[in-house]
């Protein structure tokens, strides 16, 4: 039995684990096998790695861009596969598609060059569908509950990322949402796309 995994993707504050939440508490009422993970973190290795990620100062774009990949790289080992070959539901807070726009749009690194990078390291196990919550970036942070260092770069920042995330809504496996509707009415467009 193979599993199906859903990653939420989008700006600060755009509502991910706010759905993820959601979601989850759905699939569990329709008996629905349900793993939830966030990234960065999720395993004792990338939770260290998180808190270098969100609390360094002073990382330059490729280092970031790495963490990012290694912490992906232990989790799709520990947690994803396993749970997809059960056959849950796996729901993830943030994916590759979050360094996509993050780190190869708005730091400038190369859309592409990030790709190559993260399909290394995922051997193979990438989301089947990729929600991109769509929010206006100075509406997402101000809805920010607390601010790590990615979070505080700011509003030209955010603005970047945004575009990024726009620039990958041509992908096949991506589909957005706006997020500006009520949250009970994003949570059913994306149960919608789910098999």
């Amino acid at each position: 039995m193979t599993g199906f995994y859903l990653a939420l993707e989008g700006v600060e504050g755009s509502g991910k684990t706010t759905v993820a939440a959601l979601l989850i508490e759905k699939a569990a009422l329709m008996g629905r096998e349900v793993t939830l993970v966030r990234e960065p973190g999720g395993t004792p290795v990338g939770d260290q790695i998180r808190d270098l990620l969100l609390h360094s100062h002073d990382m330059v774009p490729w280092t970031e861009a790495t963490l990012f990949a290694a912490a992906r790289a232990q989790l799709m080992a520990d947690v994803v596969r396993p749970a997809l070959a059960s056959g849950h539901l796996v729901v993830s807070d943030r994916s590759y598609y979050s360094s996509l726009a993050y780190q190869g749009w708005a730091r400038g690194l190369g859309i592409e060059e990030i790709r190559s990078l993260n399909e290394a390291v995922l051997g193979g196990t990438v989301p089947d569908l990729v929600v991109i919550l769509d929010v206006d970036p100075i509406a997402g942070l101000k809805r920010q509950t607390s601010v790590d260092r990615i979070g505080g770069e700011g509003v030209e920042f955010q603005m970047a990322v945004s575009e990024g995330y726009h620039q990958l809504a041509g992908d096949p496996r991506v589909m957005v949402v706006d997020a500006r509707i009520s949250i009970s009415e994003v949570v059913e467009t994306i149960w919608r796309g789910l098999p």
